[in-house]
């Protein structure tokens, strides 16, 4: 993980700030201070995921047990150019960028109207566009972070001990 000089002095003011990663910090216990902002953030802080596939969307059960619906306007009636652009929105490695707000918007506009099972499509989008933040990525990200708004990513994966030499 890459930080700035700005990123690593917040860093270090959050690690000197609280007795769990303070104790580890003052035992040169990297290791074990690694691992503790690897963690989940406690409590809960979902952010918006910046890479997930297209299969993962269609052949998934999200962390809320949704799964995308095939009939009727869930997919198979909806218009060519709402599946055209569903199927244009990812790359070539097959994968979009959730965290983005025009393809949040995309999402919406494609699966729109009321007759089931449209809304339950776009809530199993938008659920599978959501992940826990890491206490690390908690610190420097932005937003409300809950399930119905999550966060955006300004660091984004894990620290390694080598990030926190010299801290």
């Amino acid at each position: 993980m890459t930080l700035t000089s700005a990123q690593r002095a917040t860093l270090k003011t959050h690690v000197t700030g609280n007795s769990d990663t303070n104790t580890l910090y003052v035992a040169n216990n990297l290791t074990g201070l690694a691992a503790l902002l690897n963690a989940d953030a406690v409590p809960d802080f979902w952010v918006w995921r910046t890479s997930v596939s297209r299969d993962e969307y269609l052949g998934s059960t999200s962390v809320d047990a949704t799964v995308f619906a095939w009939a009727g306007t869930g997919w198979i009636t909806r218009s060519q150019g709402e599946r055209d652009a569903f199927n244009a929105m990812f790359d070539a490695a097959g994968t979009v960028n959730p965290s983005r707000a025009n393809v949040r918007q995309a999402f919406t506009d494609i699966f729109s109207g009321a007759t089931a099972p449209a809304p339950a499509n776009r809530t199993h989008l938008a659920t599978t566009s959501r992940r826990k933040a890491t206490r690390t990525e908690k610190l420097f990200a932005t937003g409300t972070g809950s399930t119905a708004s999550p966060g955006l990513l300004v660091v984004e994966g894990q620290i390694a001990t080598g990030d926190l030499v010299g801290l």
